[in-house]
C-alpha cells in the first residue's frame, strides 16, 4: 500500500470508530467492546489490506500519552494512601497469575517448556491501563474501588513487562535466576521513576518560560513520550518513567498552567486521547487477520489450540480471583487482630476480581516474541483470546454488575474533606476578603462598589447552599437555566450581527470566547450537585 493509501486508510478507521461508537451509544455496548467487533470486522471485508501491528511502534505510540493521561488525572493523596493495596495488584496478582498461567499451560501442553508456559503468563497477566480506563469512564464505583483499579492499571505493565523479559530470555538461553529477575525489577521500577522525576520536573519548571500558548501545550505533549523513551534509552522502565512524570505534571499543572493553556490543552488533549484509545482497540480488531494467518487458519487454530487457549482464559480469571480473595481474607484478618475497620468488603472483593480487563500491551508483547519461540503460536492465540473475553464479557458486564452488588451508590466524603458546595463557599469568602481589601479609598469612600456587591452576594449564596443544598438545588438549577438562556441568546446575537455584516470576524470571535468561557462555567456549576 502506498504513503497515500496508508492515509487513507487511517482515514476510513477515523469514519469507521464514529460510526462504531455511535452504535455502541445505542446499543449499550462498552465503546472498547465495539471497536474490537468492528475492526474483526473489517478485517474480513474484500479489500481491506492486511494489517500487521509492529510491537514496538504500538508501544511507543500508544503507551505513553494513554499512560501519561491516567497518571496526570491520578489524585496523589488517594494513591499514595493506597499505594499498599495497589501494589498488591500491580505486583503481587500479576506475579501470581503468570505463575498460574504457565502451571495451567505446562498441565495441557507438557512438551512446552516451563519458561515459555511462564512467558505466556507474563503475557497475560497484566491488566490494561487503556483497556481499565476506557470500562471505568462508564460506570460508577466507590472511591476506592477506582483509585485502586487505575492505580493498578498505570503500575502493573511494568511488572508483566520484566516477567516476560526474563522468560523470554530463560527459553533462548535455558537458564533463569530469582534472585537476578527480583533485583533487575526493583532496579527498573527505581530508575524508571527517577529517570521520570528528574525530566518531568524541570520540565514542568520550564514551562513557565514558554509565555505562548501553542509551544506550552506541545511542550506537555511531548513529556509522556519523552518520559518513555529516555526511561528506555536509559535501560530503565519506560513505563514508570512516563507515570511518574504524569504524576509530577499533573500536582504541579495548578501552580504553573495558565487558565488559557489549562482549557486549550485539556480540550485538545481529550481529543488526542480519545482518537489512540478508539484506534487501539479497532487495530487490536483488525490484527485478527494477520494472527489467523501465522496460525495457519481459523480452523486449524480451532482443532490444535482451542483447549489449551480456553485453559488459559479460564486460569487468567480465575488466579486474578484467587488472589483478590486471598487479600481480601488477610485485610479481613488484619483488621480483627488490629480492631480497625475493614476497607473493603466480599462485594468489593468479588468487582475487583472480575474488572481485570486486557489490551493493547498484551498483544504488542506477544507479537514481539521471537519467531523461534516454541510455543509462540499458543501464546499468541491466548493473548488475543483473553483480550476478547476480559473486554467482550468482563468488561460489557461491569456495569450490570456494580448494580447489582449496589456498588453505584454515591459515597460520602467523610473526616476533614469538604463537598463542593463547601469548597465553593470558602473560595467565594477569600474572593470577597480579597475585594474589600481593594474596595476602597483611602479617604474610605467606596472606589468598585459593583464588584463589592457582586462578590458579596457571591459569598452569601455560596455560603447558603452549602448548608441548604437539597432545599436549594430547584432555585439553583432554574437560576443557570435562566443564565444559560442569556447566554444563548447573546449567541443568537452576535452571529446575526455578523450574518449581516456589521461586526467583523475578529469581534465575533472575541465575543464568542467571552460566551464560551460564561457557558462553560455556568454548565458546571448548573451540574455541580455536591
Amino acid at each position: 500500500m502506498s504513503s497515500v493509501g496508508q492515509f487513507e486508510f487511517i482515514l476510513l478507521l477515523l469514519v469507521a470508530i464514529l460510526g462504531l461508537r455511535l452504535v455502541a451509544g445505542r446499543l449499550g455496548l462498552p465503546p472498547a467492546a465495539a471497536l474490537i467487533i468492528g475492526g474483526m470486522g473489517l478485517a474480513f471485508v474484500p479489500g481491506v489490506p492486511a494489517f500487521d501491528l509492529d510491537p514496538d511502534l504500538v508501544l511507543v505510540l500508544f503507551l505513553p500519552p494513554l499512560l501519561m493521561d491516567g497518571a496526570y488525572y491520578t489524585v496523589w493523596r488517594e494513591f499514595r494512601r493506597n499505594l499498599g493495596a495497589i501494589l498488591q495488584l500491580a505486583i503481587g496478582a500479576v506475579l501470581f497469575t503468570t505463575l498460574a498461567v504457565g502451571v495451567v499451560a505446562h498441565l495441557v501442553v507438557p512438551d512446552l517448556p516451563w519458561a515459555v508456559c511462564f512467558a505466556l503468563g507474563a503475557v497475560v497477566s497484566p491488566p490494561d491501563a487503556v483497556a481499565a480506563k476506557a470500562v471505568l469512564e462508564r460506570v460508577t464505583l466507590p472511591r476506592r474501588l477506582t483509585v485502586l483499579l487505575e492505580g493498578e492499571s498505570l503500575l502493573n505493565d511494568a511488572a508483566g513487562l520484566v516477567l516476560f523479559r526474563f522468560a523470554i530470555a530463560a527459553a533462548l538461553t535455558g537458564t533463569f535466576s530469582l534472585g537476578q529477575a527480583t533485583l533487575a525489577f526493583a532496579g527498573l521500577s527505581v530508575g524508571g521513576a527517577i529517570v521520570g522525576g528528574a525530566l518531568a520536573y524541570p520540565w514542568v519548571k520550564g514551562l513557565r518560560l514558554l509565555k505562548n500558548e501553542h509551544l506550552s501545550i506541545t511542550a506537555i505533549f511531548l513529556l509522556p513520550w519523552a518520559a518513555y523513551i529516555c526511561g528506555e534509552a536509559a535501560g530503565v522502565s519506560g513505563v514508570i518513567a512516563t507515570v511518574t512524570a504524569g504524576l509530577v505534571l499533573g500536582w504541579h499543572q495548578h501552580e504553573v498552567f495558565t487558565a488559557g493553556v489549562r482549557l486549550m490543552a485539556t480540550a485538545a488533549w481529550q481529543v488526542m486521547v480519545f482518537v489512540l484509545e478508539a484506534l487501539v482497540f479497532i487495530l487490536i480488531g483488525l490484527s485478527l487477520r494477520g494472527v489467523m494467518a501465522r496460525l495457519g487458519g481459523v480452523e486449524h487454530a480451532l482443532e490444535t489450540l482451542a483447549v489449551p487457549v480456553l485453559a488459559v482464559v479460564a486460569a487468567v480469571v480465575v488466579a486474578r480471583f484467587v488472589w483478590v480473595f486471598a487479600a481480601e481474607g488477610v485485610t479481613q484478618l488484619l483488621c480483627l487482630v488490629t480492631r480497625r475497620r475493614a476497607p473493603w468488603s466480599p462485594g468489593s472483593a468479588l468487582l475487583l476480581g472480575w474488572a481485570g480487563m486486557r489490551g493493547v500491551v498484551t498483544l504488542a508483547v506477544a507479537l514481539s516474541i521471537p519467531i523461534e519461540v516454541p510455543g509462540r503460536d499458543l501464546i499468541l492465540a491466548a493473548a488475543f483470546a483473553v483480550i476478547l473475553g476480559t473486554v467482550l464479557i468482563q468488561g460489557g458486564s461491569l456495569g450490570p454488575l456494580i448494580r447489582w452488588l449496589d456498588l453505584d451508590r454515591s459515597v460520602a466524603h467523610h473526616g476533614q474533606v469538604l463537598t463542593a458546595p463547601q469548597a465553593m463557599a470558602a473560595v467565594s469568602a477569600a474572593q470577597l476578603e480579597a475585594v474589600r481589601a481593594r474596595a476602597y479609598n483611602p479617604d474610605g469612600s467606596t472606589r468598585h462598589p459593583r464588584l463589592l456587591e457582586q462578590y458579596t452576594h457571591r459569598a452569601r449564596v455560596a455560603e447558603r447552599y452549602s448548608k441548604e443544598r437539597e432545599t436549594l438545588t430547584a432555585d439553583r438549577t432554574a437560576h443557570y437555566d435562566v443564565v444559560l438562556a442569556t447566554i444563548a441568546a447573546g449567541r443568537a446575537e452576535i452571529l446575526r450581527l455578523h450574518r449581516t455584516g456589521r461586526i467583523h470576524d475578529d469581534v465575533l470571535h472575541v465575543l464568542e470566547y467571552e460566551l464560551d468561557l460564561q457557558e462553560m462555567a455556568a454548565t458546571t456549576s448548573r451540574g455541580r450537585l455536591g
